[in-house]
């Protein structure tokens, strides 16, 4: 490919960036990659980015695992699993509490928290319970209390810096039953303070359906399904949904997508 080609070729790509396909686009850019001399690379490549990056794509051709920048410093991945049963048991308890702290320039896992909680109202598990959660009696006899286990979710918070006011971090959480419903809900029932960081959050379903277009009925599934992602571990496993949730975060971000908040204020 000639030079002359070469730049024909970027020219095509950045100025039709606006109107071609969001899902197809990483892939035009890596085949168009694939096709041009190092020289032309090296010579037009912060170009086409800055136009990419324009149209809401930030990924540098020369290097396509970068990132656009997002607002957040850390991303708090957090799925929450519960006491259950069919009909439904009242008042649920959270029997699973895992969070991993996304750095949000890389969209790599940095640190996780995960701890299992002793139930009080319903201590003994449900057969429906372990079946969908995998999550076992033993797995929950003699562990923390829910009050225990949020004292030491803001001990890890202070420890990775996560409480500093300068650093920027939001939770993210498969739809707004976690925080907006299960956590104050247990808390209240419990008499217990909800720290001011667990009231707002980025809902991933509805940044999924910004991004892509489509709401995702069947949550994670979908969101691995519509990116063509491989699911991780075995569904309704809070720390497994946590992992996937962070991958379909690396996934959109990869393809420009920027994160914001979809909690309403309390």
């Amino acid at each position: 490919v000639s030079d002359a080609s070469g730049c024909s070729m970027i020219a095509l790509l950045h100025t039709g960036a606006a109107k071609f396909p969001q899902n197809l686009l990483p892939r035009a850019r890596q085949a168009v990659c694939s096709l041009l001399p190092a020289g032309v690379l090296k010579g037009y490549g912060s170009i086409v980015s800055r136009k990419l990056a324009s149209h809401g794509f930030g990924a540098s051709m020369a290097a396509m695992s970068s990132f656009p920048p997002q607002r957040y410093h850390y991303f708090l991945v957090l799925d929450f699993e519960a006491t259950c049963d069919k009909p439904q048991i009242h008042p649920q308890e959270i029997i699973e509490f895992p969070i991993l702290k996304l750095n949000g320039r890389t969209m790599e896992i940095e640190s996780t928290f995960h701890m299992y909680v002793q139930p009080v109202v319903h201590p003994q598990l449900t057969p429906f319970c372990t079946e969908l959660t995998g999550i076992i009696q033993g797995m929950v006899d003699g562990q923390p209390s829910l009050q225990q286990v949020l004292e030491r979710v803001d001990e890890w918070m202070a420890k990775e810096g996560l409480l500093d006011p300068s650093v920027k971090s939001i939770f993210v959480t498969c739809g707004d039953w976690d925080l907006k419903v299960m956590l104050p809900g247990q808390c209240q029932y419990l008499g217990l303070p909800v720290a001011d960081y667990f009231k707002q959050w980025i809902n991933l379903k509805k940044a999924y359906s910004f991004a892509m277009g489509s709401w995702p009925k069947n949550g994670l599934l979908d969101m691995n399904k519509g990116l063509n992602l491989q699911h991780i571990g075995r569904p309704h496993s809070g720390i497994d949904d946590c992992k996937n949730i962070a991958n379909i975060m690396k996934t959109l971000a990869h393809r420009g997508f920027i994160f914001k908040q979809t909690s309403k204020p309390f």
